[in-house]
């Protein structure tokens, strides 16, 4: 059965390079941005659709190589550099900047580098997980988890594309990145989408730099309100990047959702549609250090030393 996002009608928008993007929109107001993560599309947020349209004007969108773009890989260089300036140019034809934006894994990504170069155009920015790779290196645990990673899923997964045996780089990559929430990674539905989407992994996987860094310093000064989310059942690899990009940015508020792996919006919407739109609702920038918010009924305290720390019933 389709979704009601799914059975919204999906319009065009043809940017700079002839680049063309699919698109949905539904609701008014503010702007909110989804951006999805490496191996889904614009239909990725069905979870959060009827949750954030009565609040926001919201868009969802199939990044460059997403389905169902047909754009070709014209780049061996492809990063969330190039999508951050797709999604720049997005906002300009929307006439929807400054926008919030919620971005899972590589659409996270993709959000945080948009609102490091053009930080006028985001007024708030709810990220899970942004694969920062680099960044896990500034803890020996992290280093090693990143090696191990490596290793094991995006170097196997890059020969596999370059053999033209895709179904079995999706699947590496599947396995390899998705931790252990219950998500839908594994439901025929789940897997359909993934390989609907290689393309957009065929495109990091062989690119020479698929995962740059990002300038420390200007992090520390991003003034857009944050919320960074992690799951506890996450590989270490995730946790241990956004744990050093939360050391990196003193300003954002960071939060562990509980029963979910690497995507947490599809393992506990529930949740995840709860705590972003708090945050989303409130002046998150008066909160300081020791300070409480509340998702419902329940309060989230963010402690001196950054770390959330939840009741078990607080969902």
């Amino acid at each position: 059965m389709m979704s009601a996002l799914e059975q919204r009608l999906l319009q065009r928008a043809v940017i700079a390079g002839g680049i063309d993007i699919h698109y949905a929109e539904e609701g008014s107001g503010s702007t909110l941005v989804f951006v999805h993560g490496g191996m889904g599309d614009w239909s990725s947020w069905a979870p959060q659709w009827a949750a954030f349209t009565p609040h926001f004007r919201c868009i969802t969108y199939s990044r460059r190589y997403s389905s169902p773009n047909q754009n070709t890989i014209d780049s061996r260089s492809h990063s969330a550099i190039a999508e951050a300036e797709d999604l720049s140019a997005l906002l300009d034809r929307w006439q929807a900047a400054p926008a919030v934006l919620i971005g899972t894994s590589y659409g996270a990504f993709t959000a945080l580098q948009l609102a490091l170069a053009h930080p006028g155009k985001v007024r708030a920015l709810a990220l899970t997980e942004p694969p920062v790779l680099p960044f896990a290196d500034r803890s020996e645990g992290g280093r090693d988890a990143r090696l191990r990673f490596q290793r094991q899923v995006l170097d196997p997964a890059a020969e596999a594309f370059a053999a033209g045996e895709s179904e079995l780089a999706v699947r590496l990559l599947t396995e390899g990145i998705n931790g252990s929430g219950p998500g839908e990674s594994s439901t025929p539905a789940g897997r359909e989408r993934r390989m609907r989407n290689a393309e957009a992994m065929r495109a990091l996987s062989l690119s020479s730099e698929p995962y740059p860094s990002l300038d420390e310093e200007a992090l520390r000064q991003l003034n857009a309100p944050t919320l960074l989310l992690y799951g506890d059942r996450t590989l270490e690899v995730h946790r241990a990047t956004t744990m050093a990009l939360s050391r990196l940015m003193p300003q954002a508020q960071l939060l562990e959702v509980p029963d979910s792996g690497h995507g947490i919006h599809r393992d506990n919407p529930a949740v995840f549609n709860s705590v972003v739109l708090d945050f989303l609702q409130r002046d998150v920038s008066s909160l300081g250090p020791g300070q409480a918010w509340q998702s419902g009924d329940h309060p989230i305290i963010i402690s001196a030393d950054r770390q959330l720390t939840t009741e078990t019933t607080c969902f």
